[in-house]
């Protein structure tokens, strides 16, 4: 794997959006109650392995040589804020629930780049590499990711699953650890079946309040 020095090609525009959603007010709830919603910032835990979904820019040595993305067990690491954004249809207007079975796309937000998997073999584990992809929130239609759940929408204090739309493989965690330049980082990749390895859980995070007219402001970030 190719050290790129971790977070130092981070884009300027892209740290100010997170810097500016991690002011309080500002039409974003801070609250451990309620659902996930468009638009928010959040970081995602693996609730089996207990590692936080991360991206950084350092690009895989091996495979389709794209962006890596590990998980790592520090809770106040800036690499590991995504962005929910809609998919290629029907949008993800800013503030609106995410609904149980709706596709989305989640984007790092540091790097601008999108969670991807496609039909390369993961470093360590021989599973389905997943990397993250695209230039300022752009990239292609392996980009999207079904939010698998109970009820009618996303809620916070639930675990979750995500399942690619084209490969139908689950985003999963199953303790691989990497050496240097990432030492101690947790190898994130795809399996063909749901299971205690591909539970997630929204955790910290900036969460857009839903609009009090949700049919107005179909603005998406």
């Amino acid at each position: 794997m190719r050290s790129a020095g971790c977070g130092g090609a981070a884009r300027p525009a892209l740290l100010g959006l997170l810097l500016t959603l991690l002011v309080p007010g500002g039409g974003a709830s801070k609250t451990s109650v309620g659902l996930v919603t468009c638009g928010s910032v959040l970081k995602l835990l693996n609730t089996h392995h207990r590692v936080r979904l991360h991206s950084h820019d350092i690009k895989y040595g091996s495979g389709s040589g794209q962006q890596s993305v590990t998980g790592v067990e520090s809770s106040d690491d800036a690499n590991s804020y995504w962005r929910i954004r809609g998919g290629s249809e029907g949008g993800c207007p800013r503030g609106l629930p995410v609904r149980c079975g709706q596709s989305v796309r989640l984007t790092h937000v540091l790097t601008g780049k999108n969670l991807h998997t496609h039909h390369f073999p993961s470093p360590l584990s021989n599973n389905q590499e997943v990397s993250a992809f695209g230039e300022d929130g752009e990239g292609d239609d392996l980009d999207l990711w079904t939010v698998r759940c109970s009820g009618q929408h996303w809620e916070r204090d639930a675990s979750v699953r995500f399942q690619h739309v084209g490969t139908s493989v689950f985003l999963s965690v199953t303790g691989e650890q990497y050496g240097s330049p990432i030492r101690g980082q947790h190898e994130v990749h795809g399996m063909p079946s749901a299971n205690t390895h591909n539970t997630w859980k929204a955790m910290e995070g900036i969460f857009i309040k839903p609009s009090s007219e949700p049919s107005a402001g179909h603005d998406e970030l």
